[in-house]
């Protein structure tokens, strides 16, 4: 992910706590267990996203997608409740 993502994601506070969330959903199991023990989506995944969002697995993800992503998730999670 792009550092203009990141500084766009920053930007909307209201979105951290669904951005970390969904950071350790999107991890496999047991990711701590793996050097550097950080949480982050299994590479298959994110490239298989990728490919389905943009037609190109290479591609960077949009920071404005990522906040829409997130804003979907918030209001999903808030449905559920």
């Amino acid at each position: 992910m792009g550092r203009d993502t990141v500084v766009t994601v920053l930007r909307h506070p209201s979105l951290w706590a669904t951005g970390v969330v969904q950071l350790f959903a999107l991890s496999p199991r047991g990711w701590w267990r793996r050097f550097p023990p950080l949480p982050r989506p299994d590479r298959q995944y994110y490239r298989w996203r990728l490919q389905t969002q943009y037609g190109d697995a290479d591609h960077e993800p949009v920071a404005a997608d990522v906040v829409a992503y997130l804003k979907w998730c918030k209001s999903e999670r808030r449905a559920l409740r």
